[in-house]
């Protein structure tokens, strides 16, 4: 017979009760504190590219990129 021992490094952090009930609003019944904070902070991830590569600050249309490109770097 083997045993497999897993050592898992939990802490605890202080929330006020009504963001525990806030996080808890976005678990299945399955999920622990951790699994629900762990996806929150993937999609928060996810929004934060989408967002960063959506940005059209300081962006021009690729056909004046273009014209850019071949007036700067003539045959």
């Amino acid at each position: 017979m083997i045993i497999t021992i897993i050592k898992m490094d939990h802490t605890t952090i202080a929330i006020k009760k009504d963001l525990k009930e806030e996080i808890m609003e976005f678990a299945t019944k399955k999920e622990s504190y951790s699994d629900v904070i762990k996806r929150l902070l993937k999609s928060a991830r996810e929004r934060q590219l989408h967002d960063l590569l959506m940005d059209e600050k300081n962006t021009i249309p690729i056909e004046e990129a273009l014209s850019n490109a071949k007036k700067r770097w003539q045959k």
